[in-house]
């Protein structure tokens, strides 16, 4: 049985190798395709959705890893300072507010949730996945600030939201009474030290490639394996020491990224390649054990807390906090909609049923119940609400400042779209 679901799942990526470019022309994207196909193997009697494999842990977690040490690598740090102050309110402001938000709404819904399941369900959908609206962030039609604005908040909102994330588990997981479970404040200290190992990792190692690259010492085919071992490294270390893990990838990442430059874009291919990869096979996880784990405790506030999760909890937070930032109305409601739920949610959904068990059923339900939403809703809207966007901004005319090079987005497993500029009609405009 297990034999028959390894072929299963490597013909798919085989196949959806083959075939990527063409599907994604009808708005059928990876996370669609695998988590359709591990509902089927679950549904099929294939694989136990109710009793998730040991081997799912591993790959969940070391998928997470990767995502928050190449995303926080990828961000050219220093060049973000004309835009600084956008992205400051979405990071500072937005994201607090949007986890806030959905907190307080999951209490309101759910009040048997606890106050620690409502704060991983209100935290565990904040982060923004910019893979899921590819066609957003390469289209050329759309202002490279806005553009670049959407693809910062998704590179850093995941980890940011990490640590929130694991007080919530560790929470919920104390208030059940798990032998397992560390206090809240035990956590927190683990992050501080996952901090503190990352940041000193990141540089390190990100020092040692620049100085590698102009000994010659490096070869530039493996410099892609030492970073993805640097990713693991990060994480390891903390975890020895007693320190959480993930957020010492993240910090890992932004301190990788600043010390090693130029080299780091080319250096973290192979890392985003790998993670790609993973990422298909979370998605895949998702399928086969979040997806009948929702259905089993499915509820219709699930689907209500969805639709509010994806339009007020986080459309309203981004308003509030692009007051005073000289963003149009359209520009304002563009950002806000294009905040797909992705990978990040799921991972950690995924983290929660690990750690607490069935007790976190019915709140893994309602973030799986957002995610699906999110899958399906942002992934057929990207490409024309870009265009549409794109072409009233650019019939508005040249946007203020000028435009950026936009830092390179993350796509998991999705293919690159190419759009035309559309011809259209100067003017002006402020976005």
């Amino acid at each position: 049985m297990e034999l028959t679901v390894l072929v299963l799942i490597t013909a798919a990526l085989f196949g959806w190798a083959l075939v990527s470019a063409r599907l994604q022309q009808a708005d059928l994207t990876a996370p669609m395709v695998f988590i359709a196909l591990g509902a089927a193997l679950t549904w099929s009697g294939l694989v136990d959705g109710s009793a998730p494999p040991e081997a799912v842990t591993p790959v969940v977690e070391i998928t997470l890893v990767l995502v928050l040490f190449s995303d926080a690598a990828r961000l050219p740090l220093q060049q973000l300072r004309q835009d600084v102050g956008r992205y400051v309110r979405l990071l500072g402001l937005g994201l607090p507010l949007t986890i806030v938000f959905g907190w307080a709404l999951a209490a309101w819904f759910f009040p048997h949730f606890g106050l620690w399941l409502a704060l991983l369900v209100g935290a565990a959908l904040a982060p923004t996945d910019a893979a899921l609206g590819v066609p957003v962030v390469t289209n050329p039609v759309v202002p490279s600030r806005i553009r670049q604005l959407i693809t910062v908040e998704s590179g850093l909102n995941d980890g940011i939201a990490t640590p929130v994330v694991m007080v919530a588990i560790a929470g919920a997981a104390a208030a059940a009474g798990l032998e397992s479970a560390e206090a809240p404040g035990s956590a927190a200290v683990e992050l501080l030290i996952g901090a503190g190992v990352g940041v000193a990792i990141g540089a390190a190692g990100g020092w040692l490639l620049q100085l590698a690259g102009r000994r010659g010492t490096v070869a530039e085919d493996f410099a892609g394996i030492g970073v993805l071992a640097l990713s693991l490294l990060a994480y390891t270390s903390a975890v020895a020491v007693g320190g959480n893990g993930f957020v010492a990838a993240f910090c890992g990442g932004l301190a990788f990224g600043t010390c090693a430059g130029h080299r780091a874009p080319a250096a973290l291919a192979f890392v985003e390649q790998v993670g790609g990869l993973a990422s298909l096979l979370v998605w895949l996880a998702f399928g086969a054990i979040a997806v009948p784990t929702m259905l089993a405790h499915f509820v219709p506030l699930s689907i209500v807390y969805a639709v509010l999760s994806l339009t007020v909890v986080r459309m309203l937070p981004v308003a509030l906090a692009s007051i005073g930032a000289g963003l149009d109305r359209n520009t304002i409601l563009f950002v806000g909609w294009f905040g797909p739920r992705g990978l990040a949610s799921l991972v950690f959904a995924l983290l929660a049923l690990e750690a607490v068990g069935p007790i976190s059923d019915e709140a893994v339900g309602v973030i799986t119940a957002t995610v699906l939403l999110s899958v399906v809703a942002h992934g057929v809207s990207a490409a024309p609400l870009a265009a549409r966007y794109g072409r009233a901004a650019a019939a508005a005319g040249p946007e203020p400042g000028g435009p950026v090079t936009v830092t390179r987005a993350p796509t998991r497993g999705l293919s690159r779209r190419h759009t035309p500029r559309a011809r259209v009609r100067p003017g002006r405009a402020r976005h």
